[in-house]
């Protein structure tokens, strides 16, 4: 039977794994809302299903892993409200839900592994904990091997921090203390695909490199690459911040990853934003 993943919000990360699975004769069916992106996916060698609004029964029905990356809303996660009982109904072999770091809240710098409290400081990561327990719920009734991974803050090509400082947008903001984990989403691809090969129902990975650092460093190190002067440094609480800019600010933590390479045996490709980003240079020049 041929792999087939069915791929619920087939966004920037989803079509990471899909770069990899689709040389090795995979199937991959990507929902999205809209036609334009629907295009981008076949152009990337997918399959498109433009959802809601189409029948999901057939591509239910030959998914052997399905993958969650759709965000949850106030009225709880789309999928569920959406195709509940059909999820219910399938069988596959494998069930990924992307989910955040922000599950844990603030630890003022401190750190925090899968067993850590979940103590959200915003409603996003209010959702994010509620769309979990949802998932698992479901998972426990219908028996579905579910995997949790935790996502901390993602860049790659076409989403790291050159094109601001060329263009002098970009604001080292700063916020004593402040610390943020991060992950390349060629790495979120490389872990998603070690689960797929090494199931493990019921597990919850963070997805981080190795290297937590201040945001104002990382915009930094950027300049420095691109031979530009250093965007000066700008005092958190004087800063021009948008609610949900400044919302991110609202959590400070360092993120342990041990679990994705002891029991997955992923060796990261971008172990901290200095390797990441001297990757990114030429792709995003």
């Amino acid at each position: 039977m041929q792999k087939t993943l069915l791929s619920f919000g087939h966004g920037y990360s989803a079509r990471a794994l899909a770069r990899l699975l689709l040389p090795q004769g995979w199937r991959v069916i990507g929902t999205t809302r809209s036609e334009a992106k629907a295009e981008t996916i076949r152009d990337e060698g997918a399959e498109a299903l433009i959802w809601p609004g189409s029948d999901l029964a057939e591509a239910l029905s030959t998914a052997t892993h399905i993958l969650i990356s759709a965000s949850p809303g106030p009225e709880g996660d789309p999928v569920l409200n959406a195709a509940r009982a059909q999820i219910e109904g399938s069988r596959p072999e494998w069930v990924g839900y992307l989910s955040t770091t922000g599950v844990y809240g603030d630890h003022n710098g401190g750190w925090v592994d899968e067993t850590a409290d979940l103590t959200p400081a915003t409603r996003r990561g209010q959702m994010r904990v509620e769309a979990e327990s949802a998932w698992q719920a479901l998972a426990a009734d219908a028996d579905l091997p579910l995997h949790i991974f935790r996502l901390a803050g993602i860049y790659g090509p076409g989403r790291g921090p050159f094109a601001k400082v060329r263009a002098g947008t970009a604001r080292r903001i700063i916020k004593p203390g402040q610390v943020f984990s991060r992950i390349h989403v060629e790495d979120i691809a490389q872990v998603l695909a070690a689960s797929i090969a090494r199931p493990n129902p019921g597990a919850i990975y963070n997805l981080c490199d190795d290297d937590p650092a201040p945001p104002e460093d990382v915009i930094a190190y950027a300049a420095q690459l691109l031979g530009v002067p250093v965007p000066p440094a700008i005092d958190y609480e004087a800063a021009d911040m948008t609610p949900m800019a400044r919302s991110f600010y609202a959590e400070s933590k360092r993120v342990r990853n041990e679990r994705i390479k002891a029991e997955l045996g992923v060796v990261l490709r971008y172990k901290n934003y200095r390797d990441g980003l001297r990757a990114l240079l030429g792709d995003d020049s």
